[in-house]
């Protein structure tokens, strides 16, 4: 918990509150009041707003990536049409954390090279205040149109994919990176709390045969999920509640000589970068990362098909937790860490099986309370609403994905996970399974 003289001491410098208000245009501002968050929706409009909400005990502030016609006409009950129509842009912001902060300072700079291989010059970088850092591309580099569609309208999936093919290139990089300065893959799980045998992998070598690398997928985040509608970023300047230390933005050329004793309060200067500068920015500068983007996450999708046909029809009535594989079944017993990567697991299995959105909403009100910490039910509604606006089926992430069953710790894998990729396909199959010695025990009688 932050103490209410350094907040005060920090966000009363005029310095702080004309950034921080410069880096608010067309966004959502949320100020948070240690471990709350406060009424949404909300602006920035003033310096004095800021230095106000730091007496009544506000610790940080939050922004949008999306940029609107009028936030203070945001609402969860909006549809998607609606949100499209009042969204005028969006901001590319990617978290990278890998946990360690030496780790994520690597991760960040290799995601800042992969920008640059796609000839975008528009690239800024912050501090996250904490073990990350933030990478930030301004709409202003993105093209008119993705896909024949309004770019301003393919947010948050526009953004995913992004993040997801950025998360693809850089892992081996990092994984090379990482083992150059630790030396032993068993340091490395010391450091990230992990299992040497989840973060060992093995490459094919003409000189050398079966060669053990460093896979750092399980404790490398490079935001995905989080990337939805109306979801926040910490804004320059702001304090982080668990450190106490400035999220401050720096030249991303220069990520690796970044030390967090440049980001404390007393040690913060204004700095010549902006986080999402767009004064020299060219339009369309973006265009071969997202088109490279796209065809990327169109041959994943690809591959994680289902053939309901050689499996099981999925039956109009929704299967019961009789048919759920082991990693649904722990979710469902409640989480601590990966929430908001639990919820969408669960409401992509769940359309996937059968089950009616208003069947969904009742078990995420019961799974919520079951969790550690409870989520805020304007979070998990919000997601529900929107995947039910867009009627888009799309799959839980396969098993393999080391980012979601992995990554939260629900991979527990019985005799029949051995031989599915995907939550749905373990469904699938042992429902058929179940319904053959139904029809088997039927004819013996």
């Amino acid at each position: 918990m932050l103490p209410i003289n350094i907040t005060l001491s920090h966000y009363k410098r005029k310095d702080i509150q004309e950034e921080m208000i410069n880096s608010s245009k067309d966004k959502e501002v949320v100020a948070r009041f240690n471990d709350k968050f406060g009424k949404r929706p909300d602006t920035l409009n003033y310096p004095k707003d800021i230095l106000e909400l730091a007496k009544q005990g506000a610790t940080s502030f939050h922004a949008s990536e999306e940029l609107w016609q009028n936030p203070l006409a945001l609402n969860p009950e909006l549809r998607k049409e609606e949100m499209d129509q009042m969204r005028i842009g969006w901001d590319l912001v990617l978290d990278i954390d890998c946990g360690i902060f030496e780790y994520s300072r690597i991760a960040a700079d290799l995601t800042i090279k992969a920008l640059q291989y796609h000839k975008i010059k528009s690239i800024s970088c912050k501090f996250s205040g904490n073990k990350g850092f933030h990478i930030g591309v301004p709409f202003e580099a993105f093209p008119e149109t993705i896909k024949n569609e309004k770019t301003e309208e393919l947010f948050p999936d526009a953004a995913k994919n992004i993040a997801l093919y950025l998360f693809h290139m850089i892992t081996g990089p990092l994984g090379k990176r990482i083992m150059e300065m630790e030396g032993d893959i068993s340091e490395v799980a010391k450091k990230t709390g992990k299992k040497v045998g989840e973060i060992t992998t093995y490459k094919i070598s003409d000189s050398d045969g079966k060669v053990k690398i460093l896979d750092p997928k399980p404790f490398l985040n490079i935001d995905t999920i989080l990337i939805s509608s109306r979801h926040l970023y910490r804004t320059p300047y702001s304090l982080h509640e668990k450190s106490g230390l400035v999220s401050i933005p720096i030249d991303p050329y220069k990520v690796n000589g970044f030390e967090k004793q440049q980001a404390k309060p007393e040690n913060v200067k204004i700095s010549e970068f902006v986080f999402l500068d767009n004064k020299d920015t060219v339009k369309g500068e973006a265009k071969q990362l997202v088109t490279q983007a796209f065809d990327f996450t169109q041959k994943e999708e690809e591959e994680v098909k289902i053939d309901t046909k050689k499996d099981y029809e999925i039956p109009e009535s929704a299967l019961n937790e009789e048919f759920f594989p082991p990693c649904i079944k722990l979710i469902l017993n409640g989480v601590g860490d990966g929430r908001k990567r639990a919820v969408f697991i669960l409401i992509n299995f769940l359309t996937s099986v059968g089950w009616q959105y208003d069947q969904i909403e009742k078990l995420l009100k019961e799974w919520n309370k079951k969790n550690k910490e409870h989520l805020r039910e304007v979070y998990w509604l919000g997601q529900l609403r929107h995947h039910k606006q867009n009627r888009k089926k799309i799959l839980p992430p396969n098993c393999a994905n080391n980012m979601y069953m992995l990554d939260i710790g629900v991979c527990k894998k019985d005799n029949l996970c051995t031989k599915i990729k995907n939550p749905v396909s373990y469904s699938m199959r042992k429902g058929f399974y179940l319904n053959k010695e139904k029809d088997k025990r039927k004819s013996t009688k």
